[in-house]
């Protein structure tokens, strides 16, 4: 058991609580807050979605309380849906679900309540709301029987509203006790928390089966949906080194190092500037309350064969650098997959940051993803394609894909097809026949290998048919797509 602090609904709170143990089971068992609820255990469906601030300047941002560890709480400001009320009256976003109608069950209501009062608290504080707003706050809050209209409807009007917030929501946070470095009995549980890369480093070379955490939106299914203990965490949330977006000049190429703390939420607005086909990526990766989460290189370290980033930095050609107690050490991202969830980090060494080169002026990015909902899915096919165009010949071609081989690849063959090729239907079609050179596809439920087979293909049919009418729509629009 370890101690945690941090301020619920306006109070001081101290609790002492297993390493494995998450936000939502603190609430419910160890506090009594029952109005946050449990739904999927996994993230999926918003039920248990609470608001979380590390300072009182700071935006409230939403989360999965489910596979959130309770330990990150250390020094934050919390909000449940049992804080949102005040004396005098509901908080709009409450009011206007019940004159809307916008509740049956119930169940899962408390979770679209924290994630309308998120919108609504950034609209007060002068952020756009628009129906992709909307339609992106709610996109990680599933309801099985009420029906999204009412839903839609009470976003809507609560915006007439306004709320005069308590006044414990204005306070300022104290700042958190810095923690010293602590000695961990390696048979004994524990939860570290290192501020600093060398004490990560440290901790890591000593407590080798110790499992690194950040966003938890992969780690925490483990101790939910297999029962696996978690008893041993090192958190890499508070080292400073990892919160860091710097801009570099890195074998001769410009870009950006992006830490492995930084999750997608903070990293939104350098893609937004720079990478449009990458940031358009993000708004298909899982909901909100993962991307505030989750991080760039935790989807890079678990390696999955169908996790949506690693594609796109392979068609970048990104690197990773690792660091551990021989120093540090840096790889190209093509070569850091080795196999199905095994890769080149050694056993001491953690990820530390991923070099993100800059789009040449003349370069484009585009990124296409296959999956059976168009939000806070899994894909089943994803593929990343890099190219410049110029005079009709197409050049620097990489092609990266996901969910076709146990890791992320490149498809070495179909791009030798492509590079120095005219802009042709014979080009692409070549390209499409090596891609079963490159790829033997997996069968699972999400696709089956002809699947697979057939909408790779297809995706680079798409590439050429988007090149070669560039003024048409290939497909329907949706803001998403």
């Amino acid at each position: 058991m370890a101690t945690v602090e941090f301020i619920l609904n306006g109070m001081p709170t101290r609790c002492e609580t297993a390493p494995n143990t998450s936000i939502l089971t603190l609430l419910r068992e160890t506090l009594g807050y029952k109005g946050t609820k449990e739904g999927c255990a996994s993230g999926d469906c918003g039920a248990c979605t609470v608001a979380i601030r590390d300072t009182s300047q700071a935006a409230f941002a939403t989360l999965n309380a489910c596979i959130t560890p309770a330990h990150q709480l250390q020094g934050q400001q919390l909000v449940t849906v049992e804080g949102l009320e005040s004396e005098q009256d509901l908080h709009p976003a409450q009011q206007a679900m019940i004159d809307c109608h916008g509740s049956q069950c119930g169940f899962c209501t408390p979770g679209i309540v924290m994630s309308l009062f998120t919108l609504h608290r950034e609209a007060s504080r002068g952020a756009p709301f628009t129906s992709e707003t909307l339609e992106e706050a709610l996109g990680g809050n599933l309801c099985r029987c009420t029906g999204y209209r009412p839903i839609r409807d009470a976003a809507l009007s609560m915006q007439e509203s306004d709320w005069t917030p308590p006044p414990w929501f204005e306070a300022s946070l104290a700042p958190a006790a810095a923690e010293k470095p602590q000695e961990f009995d390696p048979a004994l549980p524990f939860f570290a928390r290192p501020t600093t890369l060398d004490e990560l480093i440290a901790l890591r070379a000593r407590h080798l089966d110790a499992r690194l955490v950040a966003g938890a939106t992969d780690l925490w299914l483990e101790t939910t949906q297999q029962l696996r203990p978690l008893e041993q965490l090192i958190d890499v949330t508070r080292v400073t080194e990892l919160q860091r977006i710097e801009p570099a000049n890195f074998q001769s190429r410009p870009g950006w190092w992006i830490g492995s703390a930084v999750t997608y939420t903070a990293l939104e607005p350098l893609l937004q500037r720079h990478y449009p086909g990458f940031v358009h990526l993000l708004t298909r990766l899982g909901s909100r309350q993962i991307r505030n989460r989750g991080t760039l290189v935790g989807n890079i370290a678990n390696a999955s064969p169908i996790g949506d980033t690693p594609p796109v930095l392979l068609a970048l050609d990104a690197w990773v650098e690792l660091a551990g107690p021989d120093g540090r050490r840096t790889i190209p991202l093509q070569h850091f997959f080795l196999d199905y969830r095994k890769t080149a980090l050694e056993r001491d060494e953690v990820i530390s940051r991923v070099f993100l080169p800059a789009l040449e002026e003349r370069a484009s990015l585009r990124v296409w993803k296959l999956s059976k909902r168009r939000e806070d899915d899994i894909s089943a096919v994803l593929g990343a394609f890099h190219y410049t165009l110029e005079n009709g010949v197409l050049g620097q071609v990489r092609l990266g894909f996901g969910g076709m081989a146990a890791t992320p690849r490149r498809a070495a063959a179909a791009e030798a097809a492509l590079e120095g090729q005219p802009l042709s239907k014979a080009s692409f079609q070549a390209a499409q026949r090596a891609l079963s050179t490159d790829f033997q596809p997996m069968a699972d439920v999400r696709g089956s290998q002809a699947y697979r087979e057939l909408a790779a293909a297809n995706l680079l049919e798409r590439l050429y048919v988007a090149l070669a009418t560039p003024d048409q729509e290939v497909m329907i629009h949706a803001y998403a797509h």
